[in-house]
């Protein structure tokens, strides 16, 4: 009864958001549409904020549990890009709320995790430098967070997929190339010879 009781709290929530913006969401409006009191609410969210970080922590856990099942990146974050297209009026409402910081941080998360896992697996018994693997797992998270932020900014128009699928395909080996620079680089400076730049 418990878990049913706060999953009614976060679909009653999402449902408002795709009707209406967060600020003009309440949770009073929440208990009254569920028959709940507010005690009920408050047992199990601080606010209306926690319910949404909950949601996307949700979310976040789902991502890791595609990408363990599938090697791909870009499966993992069209799993990752579901739930916003599910329910577009809902995150666009929170994307141009106060919490666009929680929605935001999200997407950073998803990249940031996806790509650490890909990364990883890329090559392993290349000896390629960590941080080397760090900092190009870095930089395509930042640049999958900053495609998907621009592609809500811009009203969501095309397919997510298409969009994703689209990047694997123009991109597809700079990891590993990126990867057999940073062991090259290793291989020369172990044999004591100069680093070209």
């Amino acid at each position: 009864m418990k878990n049913l009781t706060k999953q009614a709290i976060r679909d009653e929530l999402i449902r408002l958001l795709n009707d209406k913006p967060l600020s003009k969401i309440s949770v009073r409006e929440i208990c009254d549409d569920l028959g709940i009191n507010h005690n009920t609410f408050y047992y199990y969210f601080s606010d209306i904020y926690a319910v949404i970080q909950e949601i996307f922590a949700e979310s976040l856990q789902d991502v890791e549990l595609t990408y363990q099942e599938t090697d791909s990146w870009e499966k993992a974050f069209v799993k990752a890009v579901a739930p916003i297209m599910t329910n577009p009026k809902a995150v666009y409402h929170i994307y141009n709320s106060l919490r666009r910081e929680d929605l935001e941080n999200y997407i950073f998360s998803v990249g940031s995790q996806i790509m650490n896992r890909f990364v990883a697996g890329i090559c392993p018994d290349l000896p390629a430098r960590q941080e080397d693997r760090k900092l190009i797992a870095h930089f395509y998270g930042c640049a999958l967070t900053e495609i998907l932020l621009r592609w809500l900014e811009g009203g969501m128009k095309q397919k997510p997929e298409e969009m994703i699928d689209r990047i694997g395909f123009l991109f597809d080996g700079s990891i590993e190339e990126g990867l057999r620079r940073s062991a090259e680089q290793g291989k020369v400076q172990t044999e004591g010879g100069k680093v070209n730049g």
